[in-house]
């Protein structure tokens, strides 16, 4: 199965709570901080939600 790798690049102080939130769903605490998920159609969502945030790089 795919996964993605996701990476905070920017910090959620100063974005809308429902974005902080999101970042905080999946996973990323610090900046520069990487998570793996599975590929899918709710992580995918998220990330557009974050995507200012976040780089992602497909596996």
């Amino acid at each position: 199965m795919k996964t993605v790798e996701i990476t905070l690049v920017k910090s959620p102080i100063g974005s809308k709570p429902n974005q902080r939130k999101t970042v905080e769903a999946l996973g990323l605490r610090k900046m520069q901080q990487t998570v793996t998920k599975k590929d899918s159609a709710t992580v995918r969502g998220m990330i557009a939600t974050v995507s200012h945030l976040v780089n992602v790089v497909e596996k």
